[in-house]
């Protein structure tokens, strides 16, 4: 077995990068080796746009495709590392001129377009943090993240620049589009002659990067920090998890905004030197989705389940010595074992399943070359070592809640949840208790350490591989005028594996009624981002603790028993199409 070279001061550290890198892909079917031997690099300063993309991938290999973007229409666009690092340094020197500096927040809510790609290197050189953001934010999430965010900047697709009419700020407005009143040219940055010139004081490997908002249970969406060393270094966990090596053509399946969108689409790819590869689609199609993996040659390819499940409606078979696939991967919820053998009968290739969190980069999954228990989510990745405890003792369990050990503290986690108040302060002395940190994740391991998912410790659910608070939409809900109480739970499925249901009590005067019914889901509809939408609901009494709280657990259990039929008296958002 050979062992990655032990870090020392002075080292640079796209070398130490490079030498765990290296490491990893030395062994990337050897997975005892590669979980023995790993150590994370750990330099005082780095930034992964100048240190590595610039000074490693630009330089070595200018011609080669960072990025494609394919579009349904059939268009086709292409970009090199050297294309891609001379335009983010123009526009980060352009950004620069309007005000933009080291530390400004800017919030980002753009498709998978290459602006996309260029505003994320050019934040980097400059060393702004990002707060990616979905296009499909209503304006009370806009206000709230750029009020919690403290935004400086806004770099958003002009379509959606109507959404922050609302929203007060002094922050920096860019538009990438059609020209909007009041808003900066994105395009302009194209004839920029600014220069950009790395700032003489280096990135400090702590500093912050990223800024997501991540759903709660109980409160307000928490915002998770990374840091310049916590994604782009700690990623390469999952890169070794898909398996990716030097030139693949890698096809992810996730929106700009969310955090695996930055896993597969950004840093696990390009610590590889792979291309990072986009079809973009207004609605899902398994065969063009098929075809364009065929056709752009795909060698690795990550999907959610929800899209696994389309895809093995498809005749794979067919497909299947015209592809290009070497591995493939889903992450976002359990694979269903169902799924995971329709794909291996038709491609012959074993949908390999991980688990990870906005938090940190992949923590358990099953590694290229191991064996697969089908099901189980894996076993610890290279630089995470993994506890179950039980809740109720604190004690190492067989089952129990997933913490990461923190001594010494695996690069791929959050540095915390942001924010000065006390409720802050108590979300990270509980996230962090004991020296670990807790997932709020329950699983169970077998005797030969493969990790099988359980379930949620509190009520975020997944609704179409979206994570979906519960409070966030109880507080939509009694915005109503005729609601009084309400809670959210999921419900059963077959296409989205979950959607959000709402159970109902009404104010004093009020009845039940299928009009009001429409009314609630229509008010819903007007308030809530699309993907939050209440899609089924139903009046009924709230079961409580004898403390008043609402038991969740019990309207998900009783949801649960009616995966195959319809309650009585539930109403459907298709009720009302």
């Amino acid at each position: 077995m050979t062992t990655p070279a032990a870090t020392t001061a002075g080292t640079p550290a796209a070398e130490q990068l490079r030498t765990a890198r290296d490491f990893l892909l030395a062994h990337r079917t050897d997975y005892d080796s590669a979980y023995a031997g790993f150590a994370w690099p750990r330099p005082e300063h780095f930034n992964f746009a100048l240190d590595w993309f610039d000074g490693v991938l630009a330089a070595e290999h200018p011609h080669h495709a960072a990025l494609r973007l394919i579009e349904a229409d059939g268009t086709d666009a292409s970009y090199t590392f050297g294309e891609l690092s001379a335009r983010s340094d123009q526009l980060a020197g352009w950004l620069r001129g309007l005000g933009v500096r080291r530390g400004t927040h800017v919030l980002v809510l753009l498709g998978n377009q290459v602006e996309l790609w260029e505003t994320t290197l050019a934040a980097m050189k400059i060393g702004a943090v990002i707060i990616p953001a979905t296009t499909l934010l209503a304006e009370a999430d806009l206000r709230d993240r750029v009020e919690r965010g403290n935004v400086g900047a806004v770099i958003a697709r002009s379509d959606v620049t109507a959404g922050f009419a609302g929203v007060p700020g002094s922050y920096l407005r860019v538009a990438v589009g059609e020209p909007v009143p009041g808003w900066v040219r994105y395009e302009d940055s194209h004839a920029s002659l600014e220069t950009f010139v790395r700032d003489e004081e280096p990135t400090r490997a702590d500093d912050p990067l990223l800024l997501y908002f991540t759903s709660g249970t109980t409160a307000l969406p928490k915002l998770v920090e990374h840091t310049h060393v916590s994604y782009p270094i700690g990623h390469l966990s999952t890169m070794y998890w898909i398996g990716l090596q030097p030139g693949d053509v890698h096809l992810n399946v996730s929106s700009p905004g969310w955090a695996k969108h930055a896993w597969s689409c950004v840093f696990a790819p390009w610590l590889a030197g792979a291309t990072i590869c986009l079809y973009n689609y207004e609605r899902f199609d398994a065969r063009a989705m098929l075809d364009t993996l065929r056709d752009a040659r795909v060698t690795t390819f990550c999907a959610p389940p929800t899209v696994w499940r389309m895809l093995v409606q498809q005749d794979l078979a067919a497909w299947r010595d015209t592809l290009s696939l070497r591995e493939l991967v889903g992450a976002g919820e359990p694979l269903n074992p169902e799924v995971i053998e329709a794909v291996q009968r038709g491609l012959g290739i074993t949908i390999r399943d991980g688990f990870g969190q906005t938090e940190s980069s992949l923590q358990i999954g099953n590694s290229p070359g191991q064996p697969i228990r089908l099901g189980s989510m894996g076993r610890p990745m290279p630089g995470f070592a993994i506890t179950l405890v039980d809740p109720a003792s604190d004690e190492v369990a067989a089952e129990g809640e997933i913490c990461v050990e923190c001594d010494p503290r695996p690069v791929g986690l959050m540095v915390g949840y942001r924010g000065d108040g006390d409720e802050d302060r108590d979300r990270n002395a509980e996230a962090f208790a004991g020296g670990r940190y807790h997932t709020g994740d329950v699983a169970g391991r077998d005797e030969n350490g493969y990790i099988t998912y359980v379930g949620r410790a509190d009520d975020v659910f997944k609704a179409s591989d979206y994570r979906i608070s519960p409070f966030e939409l109880e507080s939509v809900l009694i915005e109503h005028p005729a609601v009084a109480e309400a809670a959210v739970v999921p419900a059963p499925d077959p296409v989205r594996l979950a959607v959000p249901k709402a159970f109902v009590v009404l104010v004093d005067g009020r009845e039940p009624s299928r009009e009001l019914a429409g009314e609630i889901l229509a008010y819903c509809r007007e308030n809530l981002a699309p993907y939050k939408r209440i899609r089924r609901l139903e009046f009924a009494d709230l079961p409580k603790t004898i403390s008043g709280k609402i038991r969740r657990v019990q309207l998900r259990e009783a949801e649960a028993g009616h995966a195959d039929d319809r309650p009585a008296g539930e109403y459907r958002e298709d009720d009302f199409a």
